[in-house]
């Protein structure tokens, strides 16, 4: 793999990390809910969960998600229906997001990382678009006439650093906004607007369609 076919994906990997998804809005909830650190669990997640979908793709599944119809349909659902719960949740939540303690004084009760981590990595591995993307993406940088390996290992390190550093940096923003939504009317309406958009992400999930179908 020469420096301009590197240099490509790079651009194609951040352009298409930079445009703004459930990762991207998972970190950002976490960090205004939770804290800034809580989204480094989510990104993580995400991360491994990227991680598993390119080895997916370079292992001929994504081609046969492609193929099944069944198969396809079957992913597309439980990830829809993910992200459906996640924005349900949000909507029907009570207590403003931002706020610093619980019902009747009680301290507010976070999510553990290894529950911050998982739903992150469920929320990446049920994305059929991801899968399509990573099966339709590798072909074009990889040569066939080197080690797959090394060439694996170095593209996905690649696209997982990227993602990394693009939810640290939606997750930074939130949190130094954090400070104009900490009043309780401001922040139901910031519930809302996430549980909302997650419900969005689902339904887009839903409408997609099989390549070929």
């Amino acid at each position: 793999m020469d420096s301009h076919s590197l240099f490509a994906f790079t651009l194609v990997a951040a352009i298409a990390i930079a445009s703004p998804g459930p990762a991207t809005l998972m970190a950002i909830n976490n960090s205004l809910a939770h804290g800034q650190r809580s989204a480094i669990w989510s990104s993580l997640g995400n991360g491994s969960g990227l991680f598993c979908l390119s080895a997916a793709a370079m292992l001929g599944l994504g081609a046969l998600l492609a193929s099944s119809e069944m198969l396809f349909n079957a992913v597309k659902i439980l990830g829809a229906g993910y992200l459906f719960y996640l924005g349900a949740r949000q909507l029907l939540k009570t207590s403003p997001m931002l706020a610093s303690g619980g019902a009747e004084g009680l301290p507010k009760v976070r999510p553990t990382p290894l529950k911050l981590y998982k739903s992150a990595f469920f929320t990446a591995v049920t994305n059929p678009k991801a899968t399509m993307f990573f099966t339709a993406l590798f072909p074009q940088f990889i040569d066939q006439g080197a080690a797959l390996l090394p060439q694996f290992l170095i593209l996905t390190g690649i696209f997982v650093a990227l993602s990394l550093v693009s939810l640290s940096l939606y997750a930074a923003l939130a949190a130094r906004a954090k400070g104009v939504l900490t009043r309780p009317s401001l922040s139901r309406w910031v519930s809302r607007v996430v549980g909302t958009t997650f419900i969005g992400f689902g339904a887009a999930i839903l409408a997609m369609r099989r390549q070929g179908a």
